[in-house]
């Protein structure tokens, strides 16, 4: 199988806060997530399940095949869907440049927070392609770093910021992903590709997202990559004890913090 650098692990702290984001950002990213009855439905790395309990539920009756590189994080999706008791998911280890799967079998696809880990996501696309069937759609969620802006602006949380995205570029992917999609499905083959901006905006009047977002799903993203980053030389231990600081700063009363997530559709 094709190795995949995880740049933030798969410790049971990362799986939490997967979980915190999926649920924190349902209404954002998965109010369109939708997809016929009694389709089937390829989630193509589902990690520990975070969107995969989402989706389900959305679609009870739709059928999801969802599938992961990580035997590890498939067995955990796998019983954590059980835990809830959601029938409509098959769950399977598999390649996602190599899927064990015959060409046009189906009726959709949804990849959601994995393009940005891939050494060659238009490659990805294009396997993706071979498996769905003609007329088919595929539904590709990504972030974008780049986007990030805050108040209190702070040079230090910048800079914290930055290490997760030279650590995902020397593992071989791109936390900049999401301005990319369009030309990404674009350049796979697919056809009548629309992609939205999907923008989370907080501040003190929403406090579940100050909780939720600043705190438990980005911060906590970069607070994961401090000892990495400090040992490859892209910061030291005090400036990013600092950016870390000046994120949750931003989630006292009077801060404020945006971040966009951007949301792809095609056809084949």
């Amino acid at each position: 199988m094709t190795e995949i650098k995880y740049v933030h692990g798969y410790s049971t702290r990362e799986a939490t806060r997967l979980n915190d984001q999926a649920d924190t950002l349902d209404d954002i990213i998965h109010n369109d997530s939708l997809f016929a009855e009694d389709s089937l439905v390829l989630e193509a790395g589902c990690g520990v399940g975070a969107q995969t309990k989402i989706i389900a539920t959305k679609n009870l009756r739709t059928n999801f095949i969802s599938v992961d590189i990580s035997e590890e994080s498939v067995n955990q999706a796998r019983a954590s869907i059980g835990e809830m008791g959601i029938k409509n998911v098959e769950f399977r280890q598999a390649d996602i440049f190599n899927l064990p799967f015959k060409a046009e079998l189906f009726d959709s696809v949804i990849v959601c927070f994995v393009l940005e880990h891939l050494h060659d996501p238009a490659k990805a696309l294009i396997e993706l392609k071979r498996v769905l069937k003609k007329g088919g759609s595929i539904m590709v969620i990504e972030g974008d770093h780049g986007s990030t802006f805050f108040y209190p602006d702070s040079k230090y949380a910048h800079l914290a910021i930055d290490c997760q995205v030279q650590l995902q570029k020397q593992n071989g992917g791109n936390s900049n992903i999401g301005r990319e999609l369009y030309p990404l499905l674009k350049s796979a083959g697919f056809s009548d590709v629309i992609v939205s901006p999907r923008m989370v905006y907080v501040d003190s009047s929403r406090p579940q997202l100050v909780e939720g977002f600043i705190k438990n799903t980005f911060t906590a993203m970069i607070e994961g990559i401090e000892n990495d980053s400090v040992q490859k030389g892209l910061i030291d231990r005090q400036s990013f004890g600092k950016g870390i600081q000046d994120l949750y700063r931003t989630a006292e009363p009077d801060g404020v913090f945006s971040y966009t997530f951007f949301k792809g559709f095609g056809t084949k």
